[in-house]
């Protein structure tokens, strides 16, 4: 793309029609990704470790009993979700299409002989395998994939479940993609960071579509020397919560229960993110 290219290019595209999601599933992307992960100085890409640690207490207790169970991670990460599950006794399997990510928790789970899986996959496109106990896909993931394919991903935990199976799912709030979108134009320029590991200025907008109810976000990755402009597109669907209890309902889930939050994870980052765990209809 050109810096002429940039000057006019269209105002309001359509949802992912300039990108399906920020390229997690290149290398070297991957790679500034997995530190951002793995960062204690934030909750931006995944939350500090001792937040962490306080949702897996609690899904160990309140959602798997104390016992043993098996358990996919939809969007696991680097890991840090399962390798703690599986330290308390637990088979996890867990799926990502980041590549960096993926060889950090094989690298954990083979150091410490963990029982867990990693498959480096696109969660829209791969066999979940199973039976499962719990399947989970949090931290605003859901909000990313498109109307169609987060159907099928709920379809797909419902098959991959065992009966009277649990599913927890972390989406974002209505009201927090539809200000994200509504958030306007900004900008920053860094010597290096996540987009680019060389001098480079980030121009971001931010649009909201009201008729299809998403947000587009657009970056525009500027090259501090060459003056060559990359352009990164990423959406998110903005679902009421009556549209997500019938779109649960619709996939095979019932006993729908909302949570004003994961436990031990208020904050800032907290803040535009609700919990719903679900359970397999039992006539399945």
């Amino acid at each position: 793309m050109t810096l002429t290219e940039l000057v006019y290019r269209s105002a309001a595209p359509l949802p992912w029609s300039e990108g399906e999601k920020i390229p997690w599933d290149d290398p070297q992307f991957s790679e500034r990704m997995l530190n951002e992960h793995l960062s204690q100085d934030h909750d931006a890409a995944s939350r500090r470790f001792r937040i962490v640690d306080a949702h897996v207490d609690w899904i160990h207790r309140e959602l798997l009993s104390g016992g043993s169970a098996r358990v996919l991670d939809l969007g696991c990460g680097p890991g840090l979700y399962t390798s703690r599950l599986a330290r308390l006794g637990h088979e996890c399997v867990g799926i990502d299409f980041s590549p960096a990510s993926i060889s950090y928790a094989v690298r954990t789970a083979q150091g410490e002989e963990l029982r867990c899986t990693y498959l480096h996959q696109d969660i829209r496109r791969v066999d979940y395998g199973g039976p499962y106990d719990l399947v989970m896909l949090i931290f605003g993931e859901f909000n990313t994939f498109r109307p169609a394919e987060a159907e099928h991903i709920l379809r797909g935990a419902c098959d991959a479940l065992s009966d009277d199976g649990l599913l927890l799912l972390e989406p974002s709030t209505f009201e927090a993609i539809q200000g994200e979108g509504r958030g306007g134009p900004t900008w920053y320029s860094s010597p290096s960071g996540l987009f680019s590991d060389a001098p480079h200025i980030c121009l971001e907008e931010r649009l909201w579509d009201p008729d299809t109810c998403t947000a587009t976000f657009r970056y525009f990755i500027i090259d501090a020397e060459t003056g060559s402009v990359t352009r990164y597109a990423s959406s998110s669907q903005a679902y009421t919560d009556e549209r997500l209890y019938a779109l649960l309902s619709r996939c095979g889930f019932e006993e729908i229960r909302s949570l004003p939050s994961l436990p031990g994870s208020e904050g800032p980052w907290q803040d535009g993110l609700c919990v719903l765990v679900a359970r397999k209809k039992r006539d399945r």
